[in-house]
């Protein structure tokens, strides 16, 4: 269970919190006498730092060939959380539109509970490349979001039309594989 691909997907998933809080409380920077610039920088600065860890843990848990169940469930979970931490946390301090969010949220757990349901079934739904797409897009969106640059609403809605895309792409290779194994 602990190898090194499992510890840094724990490690995002730990500051997802961190971020959240991060995210809501600015004033930790300008109560302090530092412009709000600032905490944008921090907040993005520890998102990519979080971020990160998502490529390494895939890449060493193939180099290492350090594949487990517990990475499986923990990588994509810990993936979420980040994500929707900094997206949560954008749009309760205004600066995400909560339609987008509301859409983003409302796919991830359909997709979840897809997941659930095909394990169950014996279906197998990985990650696909459009998936691995909309992450990159939302990361990008989040990115461009904290650091209050020209372009990062426009970024969030590229990034919700490929999340409802890899969202229909899962569903329709779940049913056709569903098919295929109840046959």
């Amino acid at each position: 269970m602990f190898n090194i691909p499992n510890t840094l997907a724990f490690i995002r998933l730990l500051m997802a919190p961190v971020l959240f809080w991060m995210l809501l409380t600015p004033e930790i920077f300008t109560d302090n006498g530092f412009h709000i610039t600032w905490a944008y920088f921090f907040n993005t600065l520890v998102f990519v730092l979080a971020s990160t860890t998502d490529f390494f843990d895939g890449f060493v848990a193939r180099e290492l060939d350090q594949k487990t169940i517990v990475g499986a469930i923990l990588d994509p979970l810990a993936d979420k959380m980040l994500v929707l931490a900094a997206f949560l946390g954008l749009m309760l301090s205004g600066d995400a539109s909560a339609w987008a969010i509301y859409i983003i949220i409302v796919r991830e757990l359909f997709i979840t509970g897809l997941r659930t349901l095909a394990v169950q079934e014996g279906v197998d739904v990985s990650a696909s490349w459009a998936g691995k797409i909309k992450t990159v897009a939302q990361m990008i969106a989040v990115g461009f979001l904290m650091m209050h640059w020209m372009g990062g609403e426009l970024l969030l809605w590229i990034s919700v039309a490929l999340t409802l895309y890899s969202g229909f792409e899962y569903l329709f290779g779940f049913a056709k594989a569903y098919q295929k194994n109840n046959h």
